[in-house]
């Protein structure tokens, strides 16, 4: 008796313990869905630090030509030649890399322009990444210099005004991030704004407030290094 009643107790754990992996192995199976993130960001790095930034793909000519510069190197030992306090940073000069000190800086390039891709979706917020530019009618970017805002917060009286002058129109979105967030809106739809700060908002404000020359130029060399981060 005590046999038998052992084998049923036995059979009885086999058939729990499958019933259990049965369970396990369907858990297993069941897909995790997780949003990947398919942006492609660079990083700016300074003797100050990192500046993260994420690229758009609303802008895939600037976006592309600014990837395939950093892949290979070309923006490695340039200066931020230009700092304005609550205005932005400029860099991507190629002549900047052997500049004496005190050189004027701004005119070096690779060579060609890459043609404006405007959106009225893309604002001069704090933090963007925009393309310099000559002027050219067309309002094409130069092939490499570009500037992060730094930028300050305006006033409804104030966007009105830009408005005005402009002849556009902000939505109560962009007026709201240019209040509380900041940015230099009189810029919108005349420079192509293609990409955003996602951390390093704080090196962007050291480089912009260095000691600088007549020219807008530090007074200390600000060199970087930028690389893709896929």
């Amino acid at each position: 008796m005590q046999k038998i009643v052992l084998s049923f107790f036995i059979a009885f754990l086999s058939i729990a313990a499958q019933a259990g992996n049965g369970e396990n192995s369907k858990s297993i199976k069941e897909p995790i869905t997780k949003k990947m993130d398919t942006s492609t960001y660079v990083l700016i790095s300074t003797e100050y630090g990192d500046i993260k930034i994420r690229l758009y793909d609303e802008t895939p000519l600037h976006k592309a030509n600014f990837i395939k510069l950093a892949k290979e190197g070309f923006f490695d030992s340039t200066l931020f030649h230009r700092v304005i306090p609550t205005f932005m940073i400029q860099g991507g000069d190629p002549n900047s890399k052997t500049a004496a000190a005190g050189q004027p800086l701004g005119m070096g390039n690779v060579g060609y322009r890459v043609p404006a891709e405007f959106n009225a979706s893309l604002i001069h917020k704090r933090g963007v990444l925009a393309a310099a530019r000559d002027n050219n009618p067309e309002k094409a970017s130069s092939g490499c210099q570009f500037y992060i805002t730094q930028g300050k917060k305006y006033s409804d009286f104030e966007l009105d005004q830009i408005s005005q002058s402009r002849g556009t129109k902000f939505t109560d979105e962009q007026r709201t991030i240019y209040k509380e967030i900041g940015g230099t809106p009189f810029l919108d739809m005349q420079y192509t704004v293609f990409g955003e700060v996602v951390s390093g908002i704080e090196v962007v404000d050291k480089i912009a407030t260095e000691p600088r020359d007549g020219n807008d130029r530090p007074t200390k060399d600000i060199r970087m290094k930028i690389k893709v981060v896929e």
